[in-house]
């Protein structure tokens, strides 16, 4: 993981949608006004129970929608030792035979599942699933309006993301200037966040959905998780199988793998999203690139050890380094109707000017035209997988998965190393074992793989609906970061079918 290339949100597109989404502001009925939750009422440990017998209050809050706060323990080994709050909203159930409600996680780390549902519904799930259920946003543990961690005002973050160091890449002093950076976000995150940043973890996370379950007055969850969101459902299904209602795991994360083999596949992915890109852009009048796909490559190479060495200044007094506009190239590759912008991107940095990536990169970590940084997307990414994972800033061993990196992905993986240097020194650390993952006893739980997606790759797809005990794999070919609602209507029926009917596959489908 490096500090400036962190996995986007489950949809990344939902993090931007005026750059690469279009008509996706979703049409609400009206509001009914104040609504209460009555909860399941189900047995729990004692000092559980409060949280698990709150009735949630619900206000309108614009659109249509309905607004609430539930209160979770701030650590469950410990459930009297505070409390933190979790924000969400809903769109309730248009249709007359509604099922419950379906709990939306965008993914991330530190995707709001809150401003996932309230900005872009109508990504998020079709009308099919808005009829017969309530779409639940949720903000989890750390994240946007929940009770959220907190690092750096938006001129510090400025230094974090975009600042370059002195030394050259990979020596012994550039080691040590980003581990005086990490060290020092680390411990502003812990000055200003307090106790919560060591609560942030996954398995506190997946504690809180059957929390929400039981106060929604579910008896199962069901659950639409994509990208990061597929973990945090698994999670779930390992710790309360039997409350597993109708799950769908849209661009899947293998529970098992390690930090470095999660960095190592996303930057193998992210190069043959590159080379799709290319391969696409070669055949075309508009195309910034001339020859083929390796020698465009090779461009491209270049193009970032120049800017590694001699970053071009933006016109706002910004230097483009190697790492920010890794960020920018990357960011276009979650979706290919995004391409022709990463060709004009491509085009303008050819010719010096640092705006265009700018833009790519700043709608990637969620900075506005003024300089402001619309939620805390990066302070939670780095909480959460700094305590999901465990890490090994050893120089001797960084640098040798580097080679590793550079071997398998020539272009990006260069500029995707060191990057244990960012939770090196974290103030909470990972203690367990990253696992497989069975959930042996729950429903039939549905994974959804895409063939050429770049951050979540479809061997990860294939890993999880194998672990899984009651795993159903649905393959969509094609490109891009996850399938549901996207033009593909092979998969929208299979999961419409299985969520608002319960109709599992009979086999795997291929789409």
């Amino acid at each position: 993981m490096n500090r400036s290339i962190r996995a986007l949100s489950a949809t990344a597109a939902a993090l931007a949608l005026t750059l690469i989404l279009s008509g996706c502001s979703a049409w609400f009925a009206t509001d009914d006004g104040p609504a209460e939750s009555t909860p399941t009422g189900e047995q729990v440990d004692s000092d559980l129970a409060p949280f698990y017998s709150q009735v949630l209050q619900w206000d309108g809050c614009g659109d249509g929608l309905q607004c609430a706060e539930a209160s979770a323990p701030l650590s469950y080994s410990d459930p009297a030792a505070g409390e933190i709050s979790l924000a969400l909203v809903r769109h309730v159930a248009t249709g007359n035979d509604r099922i419950g409600s379906l709990l939306v996680n965008p993914g991330g780390p530190g995707g709001s599942g809150y401003d996932f549902v309230a900005d872009s519904l109508d990504y998020a799930t079709d009308k099919k699933l808005q009829a017969s259920f309530d779409i639940v946003g949720f903000d989890p543990r750390g994240v946007g309006r929940s009770s959220a961690v907190s690092c750096y005002d938006s001129a510090e973050m400025d230094e974090y993301l975009y600042g370059l160091t002195e030394a050259k890449r990979g020596t012994d002093a550039w080691i040590a200037e980003l581990a005086a950076s990490s060290d020092a976000f680390a411990a502003a995150c812990a000055d200003e966040t307090g106790p919560l940043l060591g609560t942030v973890d996954t398995q506190s996370a997946a504690r809180d959905l059957d929390l929400l379950r039981a106060a929604l007055g579910d008896t199962e969850l069901n659950f639409l998780g994509y990208s990061y969101g597929t973990f945090l459902g698994a999670t779930y299904a390992e710790l309360f199988p039997e409350k597993v209602g109708r799950f769908v795991l849209d661009g899947a994360v293998d529970p098992s793998t390690s930090n470095f083999e999660v960095t190592k596949t996303q930057a193998v992915g992210f190069e043959n999203a590159l080379r799709a890109y290319l391969a696409d852009c070669v055949t075309g009048e508009d195309c910034p690139f001339r020859g083929s796909v390796d020698n465009a490559l090779t461009t491209i190479g270049a193009l970032m050890a120049s800017v590694d060495a001699s970053p071009i200044t933006a016109t706002d007094g910004r230097q483009l380094g190697a790492n920010a506009l890794l960020t920018a190239i990357i960011y276009p590759l979650y979706q290919a109707t995004a391409w022709p912008q990463l060709s004009v991107m491509f085009d303008t940095v050819m010719h010096g000017s640092a705006d265009g990536a700018f833009q790519f990169a700043d709608a990637y970590n969620g900075r506005d035209a003024d300089g402001n940084y619309s939620d805390n997307s990066t302070e939670s990414f780095m909480a959460i997988n700094c305590i999901d994972y465990a890490y090994n800033a050893d120089p001797a061993s960084m640098r040798a998965q580097a080679a590793e990196l550079a071997e398998a992905a020539p272009v990006i993986g260069p500029y995707m190393s060191f990057g244990d240097i960012g939770c090196a020194n974290w103030p909470y650390t990972f203690t367990g074992e990253r696992d497989e993952i069975h959930a042996a006893g729950a429903a039939p739980i549905l994974v959804v793989g895409t063939t050429n997606d770049p951050a979540t790759p479809y061997v990860w797809a294939q890993q999880l609906a194998e672990q899984l005990d009651s795993g159903t794999l649905v393959t969509y070919t094609g490109e891009g970061h996850t399938a549901y609602n996207k033009s593909n209507s092979c998969v929208n029926d299979a999961v419409d079918s299985y969520l608002v009917d319960g109709i599992v596959p009979a086999a795997d489908p291929q789409c």
